[in-house]
């Protein structure tokens, strides 16, 4: 074991993805020396850890984010660091800085969240694309798009591969997400077409790991978290509707990868394809948590989808990518993190 900010972490995790990961550095280190990058939503989940990668790779980082469901916590470890910046900043306001990167991964990502303000949410999508993609087209930067498997809605195809063109309720209860980040892939590829800017596209699906939020709704803190306090684990539906989840450092490799390949534009799906039904999640928390907590049912929500699994195969063949770590070997390092998180709360 190492310990990964006070959570322990499987040696694996650090172990990197053998050799085109060796490859792909090599590459990395050879294209440029030290870039300056933006990263929008910087304090979330997400944007946390890829802050905290490109600082350990000598990058200059610039973190920009209003707080709505990024925490200031996130990235105190990095902030006496000399090559990083933190600003708070909303992108549906324009803004403008030097950088030679931009990863556009402002948005709430878990339904409580961007149902809460649906108007808003769909204006972080649409206005933030416009802005970041206007401050990509005056600099010559290469900026990233974190979209999202959601653009699939509830597929008809599956797995999903890139190609799907999607099964979404244009006006249901997730439409301000689901559309919206729908509607940032056309403007991405439209700022490509029409002026040449350099766009890259990823299909992010279900990720887990430290720095979730414990109230985001979503599974895998939900499970944890009810674990932890002793409480039911609350599973819609009956339970068999499927979720494939990724360990954040997997997809973090992927974005680096994507976002430093020469010429491929995406979108990419990177996620874990291993699927498993919301009661096979479940039972794995409890098994780990221990305590008294059972498994209760509720009514399902409006337009879950019923499956959700990515289609790897173009990652795999022109990233060199595959998750690497189990969903059995990443809950341990999330259920560390939350243990220690409820404790201090």
């Amino acid at each position: 074991m190492s310990f990964y900010h006070g959570v322990a972490r499987p040696e694996g995790l650090r172990a990197g993805f053998g050799h085109w990961s060796l490859i792909f550095r090599a590459v990395l280190a050879e294209s440029f020396l030290r870039m300056r990058t933006l990263v929008t939503g910087g304090a979330g989940f997400l944007g946390s850890h890829l802050c905290e990668r490109l600082l350990g790779e000598g990058h200059e980082v610039i973190c920009l984010d209003n707080y709505f469901t990024g925490r200031k916590r996130n990235v105190q470890h990095l902030a006496d660091h000399p090559n990083f910046e933190l600003v708070r900043h909303d992108v549906t306001e324009p803004y403008k800085f030097e950088v030679d990167r931009i990863y556009n991964l402002a948005c709430p990502a878990s339904p409580p969240h961007y149902q809460h303000n649906p108007i808003k949410t769909i204006k972080t999508s649409v206005m933030g694309a416009i802005h970041c993609l206007g401050l990509a087209k005056r600099l010559g930067a290469r900026v990233f798009q974190a979209s999202t498997s959601e653009v699939y809605g509830d597929p008809e195809v599956h797995p999903q591969p890139e190609a799907y063109w999607g099964n979404v309720n244009p006006v249901g209860v997730r439409s301000c997400y689901d559309e919206g980040k729908r509607c940032a892939e056309t403007l991405f590829f439209d700022y490509h077409r029409q002026n040449g800017v350099d766009i890259r596209v990823v299909r992010i699906f279900n990720t887990y790991g430290p720095r979730m939020l414990p109230d985001d709704g979503r599974v895998v803190s939900n499970f944890i978290v009810q674990a932890l306090r002793g409480e039911d684990l609350t599973v819609y539906g009956d339970g068999t509707q499927t979720r494939s989840f990724c360990y954040v450092d997997d997809l973090i490799e992927g974005f680096v990868r994507l976002m430093e390949h020469p010429s491929l534009t995406g979108p990419v799906n990177i996620g874990n394809p291993g699927e498993f039904t919301m009661l096979e999640l479940a039972e794995k928390v409890l098994c780990k948590v221990g305590g008294k907590s059972k498994i209760v049912h509720l009514p399902l929500p409006g337009d879950d989808p019923k499956q959700r699994q990515p289609d790897i195969s173009l990652a795999s063949s022109k990233l060199g990518w595959a998750p690497r770590v189990s969903l059995d070997e990443g809950l341990e390092p999330t259920i560390a993190y939350f243990r220690q998180l409820l404790v201090e709360v």
